[in-house]
């Protein structure tokens, strides 16, 4: 699962994607390995309230047609808990070379 994923289409999804670049470059630039994989697990803590804010929002039917994509994102997140500082500094920045693709 790339870290396109997370995207949700909006109308100011390019103003989204530079703030989420940004953070991402946040976790890169942070020299304290503590600080770094902190960053890291308040992204998780960020992206697991916004999947149970969209489950939230759905309807019945949706929340079927989208329970294996929703499963799916729950457990990419978990398994991103344990990462070590270098781990998380490489991971962000896999997502912000995405993002600049995805500009293009």
């Amino acid at each position: 699962i790339s870290c396109g994923v997370w995207k949700i289409k909006m109308s100011n999804e390019m103003k989204n994607d530079d703030v989420i670049f940004n953070y991402f470059k946040l976790i890169c630039d942070e020299k304290d390995d503590i600080k770094c994989k902190a960053l890291g697990s308040d992204w998780i803590t960020a992206m697991e309230n916004n999947i149970l804010s969209m489950e939230k929002d759905l309807d019945e039917s949706d929340k079927i047609k989208h329970a294996e994509d929703i499963e799916n994102n729950k457990q990419y997140l978990e398994s991103l808990k344990n990462k070590s500082a270098s781990e998380w500094r490489e991971f962000a920045t896999q997502c912000m070379v995405e993002i600049v693709d995805n500009k293009k």
